[in-house]
């Protein structure tokens, strides 16, 4: 039984030395193997406690094929296994006093193996079969792979799985029509390009990759990107995201939850609208929207501070000249209701409230004053030029104009009376 992982061996009596360990890890192949009585360990000897046969733990890395052995009966003194499920875990050995760091490894395989070191501790049979004591071939080293490039059909791999090791995999022109589930196996992924495909839909669970950074769906036939995949560990990782060249007509407004975004490409849709929250992407440096169908802007889109900005070809309205007004007077209960929960920062869900009134809130529009409204507000457009939130724009039409059209939300007429300079 053999785990392909990154391996550090840590002595628990460097501290009381003064000393450190380097903190880092190196490419080994663990196996478990069953002892002879000519093949007694080269280090943590305790003797044989009772078992003629008993197994122990062999580390072998590219420098050293051979590997070190590690008794196991009896010889451990606790699993640390918070972390399991993204491929790392932790074996404190009693004798040497050395703790076994476990890392990139493939989750459900570092389970398997972990739970077989635990019967060999034991002294308990092994139903799988066991190593010998071989010498590990540089082969075995090659399964550590990085980066994966198919850019053809009939390399895709179909009756193996991908290098659990792989940080980097592109997939392009391979004619897949929908998400390959054995990717999310790959919890090292930080690079996934699926570019130049026909995939309609993307599963949720994409968002279980949690190192992903950068992600490639140009030029695929989605319609959508879902609500799951904005509230999903992608959050906290993900940095680039190209949806270039599909069919999306609008993105959720959850989509501003991925605040960690700073490279986004949306060129070539039928987007006929922003997420009107699209100032919280406030880390988003480069935003490339050409070619779709934009009639205007959000006015939190004045809060971006972006170097580079592409709004070409789309299909800007002129602002009006009069406000469309739909106060209510006197407020709506779900309007008071839905202002004094936003206000103050109340928590909601759709397992306290009705799902509707999740949405309502959601899409709850922003005063220029701060204040929220949902059905009472006056509407208001004004021109804005790009320069004032892009560092480098990109001609909006062929007349050379770098203005587009904002909309802007007002709670009440004393907001819209104050902010009139904004509208003329």
């Amino acid at each position: 039984m053999k785990l392909h992982c990154e391996v550090e061996v840590v002595s628990r009596h460097l501290p009381a030395l003064g000393m450190r360990n380097r903190g880092k890890g190196v490419r080994a192949v663990l196996s478990l193997c069953q002892q002879t009585p000519r093949s007694q360990p080269r280090a943590g000897a305790r003797g044989d406690r009772g078992g003629p046969h008993p197994t122990c733990l062999l580390i072998s890395t590219l420098k050293d094929k051979r590997g070190t052995r590690y008794e196991l009966k009896e010889n451990i003194e606790q699993f640390f296994t918070k972390f399991m499920d993204e491929g790392k875990a932790t074996v404190r050995l009693k004798e040497p006093p050395v703790d076994i760091c476990l890392s990139k490894a493939n989750s459900s395989s570092l389970k398997s193996f972990l739970s077989a070191v635990r019967l060999a501790h034991r002294g308990c049979d092994i139903e799988v079969p066991l190593s010998t004591f071989t010498p590990v071939k540089t082969s075995e080293f090659e399964k550590f792979k990085t980066k994966m490039v198919i850019t053809s059909k009939k390399d895709y791999p179909l009756s193996k799985n991908f290098p659990y090791s792989l940080e980097h995999l592109q997939t392009s022109y391979c004619g897949l029509v929908r998400f390959d589930t054995r990717m999310l196996c790959l919890r090292n992924l930080r690079k996934l390009d699926l570019s130049h495909n026909h995939i309609k839909k993307l599963p949720a669970t994409v968002g279980d990759l949690i190192h992903l950074q950068e992600l490639n769906l140009n030029d695929n036939h989605l319609e959508s990107f879902s609500v799951a995949l904005c509230q999903s560990t992608l959050q906290t990782s993900l940095r680039s995201l190209d949806l270039s060249k599909n069919k999306i007509k609008a993105l959720p407004v959850q989509f501003c939850q991925l605040r960690e975004l700073t490279d986004l490409k949306l060129d070539d849709n039928e987007l006929i609208r922003f997420p009107f929250k699209m100032g919280q992407l406030t880390k988003l440096r480069f935003l490339s929207a050409a070619r779709n169908k934009l009639p205007f802007l959000p006015s939190e889109f004045k809060n971006l501070s972006l170097e580079y900005l592409d709004l070409f070809g789309n299909t800007f309205e002129q602002p009006e000249v009069l406000p469309l007004i739909m106060l209510q007077t006197p407020l709506t209960l779900l309007e008071s209701s839905a202002q004094a929960v936003l206000c103050n920062r109340i928590p909601y869900g759709s397992h306290i409230i009705p799902f509707h009134l999740c949405q309502d809130l959601d899409t709850a529009k922003t005063c220029v004053c701060g204040r929220f409204c949902l059905n009472s507000f006056i509407q208001g457009t004004t021109t804005m030029n790009l320069h004032s939130v892009a560092h480098t724009v990109v001609l909006v039409d062929n007349m050379g104009g770098t203005e587009a059209p904002v909309i802007s939300y007002f709670c009440s007429l004393a907001c819209y009376v104050n902010s009139c300079d904004l509208l003329k």
